[in-house]
């Protein structure tokens, strides 16, 4: 998920509709809203992704979390995994590295990514729990990687101009000191609860099959039911994502919580109804980017004024208008979080159960909730198990 914006504040919502004016004008923060929980998966403790634009691993790895929970049965929080993010990282940061230099520098290099990266370095590289690697070495208790970022990033553009006109074997040990300053030797052993593992074997020890995960999208420039791999800068490594129309889309989401999965889920919150109060709700009213940290940069400062009730009428989102944000980049890949659940407000309308990665902010303490309108509009791909999915559209897509 992209996470480079100009600074802005976040406007006020204005009246929008006829219907809208007949209600009162008394501004809403959440704690107005009353919800009632429909269906709710287990998740992991809320992480805090602080300054860095690393999203797209705390999200996929929650929702790791979330399988290995059910996949084991496990009922006791005390025994979640708590997979590093930062190892997963630094594993990403290394992997990119070597393809830039590959394509010329003809692709991103920032650490914005998505969720086929980190199911790709799981897969290749294995986990490490938290405990065990932190990848926090330069000073701080929460990530913050803008130096790091500047770092690697000018190393990598002093190699790719290629001084000598033929690159060395030794850059990529340059690149590996660079995160091992920053970031930490990965040890070649660590132990969890009196078990000696290396990254493989405690992969493995989770009882996660990661062929099992395959993402979706729903958008019409590709054909339904065949897969490409979204048009969005930070899916680096192309991975493909199967398209099926909305309806379907949905009912994949739908189909996963009530069937006791969780879905990682990708897209844009830099809408003016994505409170920084714990709200996703997709009003027909301007946006500006915003800045600062990565709550900043898409929800805006604390002291933005919230959502006023009054103007909280949802645009009903079709197919069409979907596709159409995306074309004219209204709809962006702005960051990734982990759905796990079904609510309904007072009013009966439906809302997800959204875990985010900005610690325990809002009125939720870390938990968004995202109205059905929001997520139909403005989810780019979603992650889920294959056997989260309904049985016939896998027979659509010929997979079993």
């Amino acid at each position: 998920m992209k996470k480079l914006m100009t600074s802005a504040a976040v406007l006020a919502l204005t009246l929008m509709s006829a219907q809208a004016q007949t209600r009162p004008a008394a501004p809403v923060t959440p704690s107005d809203y009353q919800f009632t929980i429909v269906k709710e998966n287990p998740v992991t403790s809320i992480k805090n992704q602080n300054r860095s634009g690393t999203c797209w691993c705390f999200s996929a790895l929650s929702f790791l979390e979330s399988e290995v929970i059910k996949a084991k049965g496990l009922k006791d929080p005390a025994l979640y995994p708590d997979f590093s993010e930062m190892y997963v990282v630094r594993r990403a940061y290394a992997d990119r590295a070597r393809k830039y230099v590959r394509m010329d520098g003809r692709m991103g290099f920032s650490v914005g990514s998505d969720f086929g990266d980190a199911l790709e370095v799981a897969k290749k590289y294995g986990l490490i729990d938290q405990n065990s690697y932190s990848g926090l070495q330069y000073g701080y208790d929460l990530p913050v990687q803008g130096e790091l970022d500047a770092v690697l990033r000018g190393y990598m553009d002093a190699v790719l101009k290629n001084p000598n006109r033929k690159l060395t074997n030794v850059w990529p040990k340059g690149l590996e000191g660079i995160l091992d300053a920053y970031m930490g030797p990965v040890p070649e052993t660590f132990t969890v609860n009196g078990v000696s593992y290396t990254t493989q074997s405690y992969r493995d020890a989770q009882g996660l099959n990661l062929d099992d995960y395959i993402g979706f999208t729903s958008f019409t420039h590709h054909p339904f039911y065949s897969s490409f791999a979204v048009e969005v800068a930070d899916n680096w490594r192309g991975t493909p994502s199967w398209n099926v129309p909305l309806d379907e889309f949905m009912a994949i989401i739908d189909h996963a919580v009530n069937n006791g999965y969780t879905v990682a889920w990708g897209g844009d919150v830099s809408e003016a109804g994505f409170t920084r109060n714990g709200l996703g709700i997709l009003v027909d009213t301007e946006v500006k980017a915003t800045s600062g940290s990565d709550q900043e940069r898409w929800v805006g400062k604390a002291e933005e004024k919230p959502v006023e009730k009054k103007a909280v009428r949802e645009i009903k989102v079709t197919q069409e208008n979907r596709q159409q944000w995306f074309d004219e980049k209204t709809s962006t890949d702005d960051h990734g979080m982990h759905l796990y659940g079904i609510a309904k407000d007072q009013n009966g309308v439906k809302y997800y159960l959204i875990k985010n990665s900005w610690g325990e902010s809002g009125e939720y303490k870390g938990i968004w909730y995202m109205s059905e309108e929001f997520c139909k509009g403005k989810t780019l791909n979603i992650v889920v198990n294959k056997n989260a999915v309904p049985k016939e559209i896998l027979k659509k897509l010929g997979l079993k």
